[in-house]
């Protein structure tokens, strides 16, 4: 193993800052609220599950017409479970927008449970935006139900979440959404925007540690649901309903995630909110794009397209620039990139979120500087043009 020279983040100075879109790096009184065992059928536990399903309806600008469902496992689950509370079954079908693997995803579990759908696909460089999809809309009464992802990780691009709701809704149509990577950073207004379904979960921009994640719904889509679903776990209308009777999951909970969700819920807050949070990320954002400019490697996507989750460059045409010894080098200096692309073109992607600031992000840059000169990595021209 090679020897680790470098400070990691405060509670947790011998491993690296994640440079990822979660899991993502949480600050030290998060992990501290990790230190203690729960009974998940105690009153406290209870009362704490119930604070979380309310705090999260407020920062989603939820009003009395929205309920919250808790669910266990990773953000895909919940998106599972949401098509498959709410996707119809018979007669009509769910619109999927992609311009990403996780559009892509969607689509995918549509299929796999029996459920029509449609999609149209983007690139991963192309915002969507109305003309993408509306005219479809029109003229295919049979698409009850939009998808659309908000920030799409696969590149970090964002879709302009209000302007493609007001145009779904016009139509009369359910709006969903997965916000997975943008919730507790950019602007979300369910109630505003008249979305009916947002699904994200416990470590991304709210900045908790995995192990859960939640669905917003309207209530009458829910009540609506009973009998619908495709799974006995995934089934968001008895978790609901296990939830508002006794304040319990159906089945054993994440406790310290949830735990630690609740300390990061206050952070935020302490924070000043999303809107504060996004200004940091936003820093965080601006600092790495300007220092990899300097660098000269190139961003896959415009300044308008790119959102402060998760940032893409592309991979330097030069032959000594191998992805797996950069990632390597890089964690060896403290900081632990997202391994792999997903995008079309040869790429690597850096996250901006978590419990970190500019500081931090500039001994990034002096880090992938000093790797790039071990390397002998000269040509940062772009590999694939």
């Amino acid at each position: 193993m090679p020897t680790m020279n470098f400070k990691g983040p405060a509670g947790q100075e011998d491993m690296p800052y994640l440079l990822t879109p979660g899991p993502l790096t949480t600050s030290r009184s998060v992990k501290q609220a990790l230190l203690a065992d729960w009974g998940s059928r105690d009153i406290e536990f209870r009362k704490l599950v119930k604070e979380i399903r309310e705090e999260l309806k407020r920062l989603a600008g939820c009003d009395d017409s929205y309920e919250c469902v808790l669910m266990q496992g990773s953000g895909t689950f919940a998106i599972e479970a949401a098509l498959g509370a709410f996707a119809p079954s018979k007669r009509k079908k769910t619109l999927v927008v992609a311009n990403g693997a996780y559009g892509e995803r969607a689509a995918q579990i549509l299929t796999h449970i029996g459920r029509a759908n449609e999609k149209v696909s983007k690139s991963d460089t192309t915002q969507l935006a109305p003309e993408h999809f509306t005219k479809l809309l029109d003229d295919d009464k049979s698409i009850s139900h939009v998808w659309l992802i908000h920030c799409e990780t696969t590149s970090g691009i964002v879709n302009p979440l209000s302007e493609l709701a007001r145009e779904t809704k016009t139509r009369g149509r359910v709006f969903m959404v997965d916000a997975m990577s943008s919730f507790g950073a950019l602007d979300i207004n369910m109630a505003r925007d008249g979305i009916d379904v947002m699904v994200s979960s416990s470590n991304k921009c709210v900045e908790g540690i995995p192990g859960f994640s939640y669905v917003l719904v309207k209530k009458e889509l829910l009540l609506a649901s009973e009998g619908q679903s495709h799974s006995i776990v995934l089934d968001l209308f008895q978790q609901w309903k296990g939830l508002e009777a006794n304040g319990q999951f159906r089945f054993t909970p994440p406790t310290h995630a949830l735990v630690a969700f609740r300390q990061a819920l206050r952070e935020l807050d302490e924070e000043g909110g999303t809107a504060a949070r996004l200004r940091r990320y936003k820093r965080n954002a601006d600092t790495l794009l300007k220092g990899m400019a300097q660098i000269g490697i190139q961003p896959l996507l415009s300044a308008n397209a790119a959102g402060p989750i998760i940032q893409t460059f592309l991979t330097p045409a030069d032959a000594n620039f191998k992805f797996e010894d950069f990632y390597e080098k890089l964690r060896q200096r403290g900081f632990a990139i997202y391994p792999g692309k997903l995008t079309k073109r040869d790429s690597f992607r850096i996250g901006t979120i978590g419990a970190l600031d500019e500081q931090v992000i500039e001994r990034v840059v002096t880090a992938i500087k000093d790797v790039l000169a071990e390397l002998n990595v000269k040509d940062m021209s772009p590999r694939d043009k």
